[in-house]
């Protein structure tokens, strides 16, 4: 079966929050509670994934002219969607294969190479992009 993309439904979630150039920390804070709704979900629609990459980019792109110091790493973006979501470390040993290599990535000892990343955002419903340094 074919996921197909509804435009309808996706311009409808654009109208219910209006997303824009996040400029103020109230705009920043509103965005991320809609993030945090969305990954919170087992499941997503292809038009609501569309709608949280652009969230998180937009979020993203906020933080990171407002907090240089606190810099988003891809480690750090694994560990906030696992807290997000009430995963554990061991979710991970079947995602990575093993415990070991989970364990590694996780403390970051070992980077998250492009074909992990692709697993994890499959597994998490993300774009595998939130893995890889830019």
């Amino acid at each position: 079966m074919t996921l197909t993309f509804d435009s309808k439904i996706y311009s409808d979630l654009l109208l219910k929050h209006q997303p824009r150039i996040i400029k103020t920390e109230e705009d920043n804070e509103k965005f991320l509670a809609v993030v945090e709704e969305l990954i919170s979900r087992s499941h997503l629609t292809p038009e609501e994934d569309t709608f949280l990459e652009l969230l998180v980019k937009l979020i993203e792109d906020f933080e990171e002219k407002n907090y240089k110091l606190n810099v988003s790493t891809p480690r750090s973006r694994l560990l906030h969607l696992l807290e997000a979501r009430n995963l554990q470390q061991s979710d991970l040993a079947s995602v990575f294969g093993s415990r070991e290599l989970a364990s590694q990535i996780i403390s970051g000892e070992c980077a998250i190479a492009r074909e992990q990343a692709e697993i994890l955002g499959q597994f998490l419903q993300v774009d595998p992009s939130l893995f890889l340094l830019n």
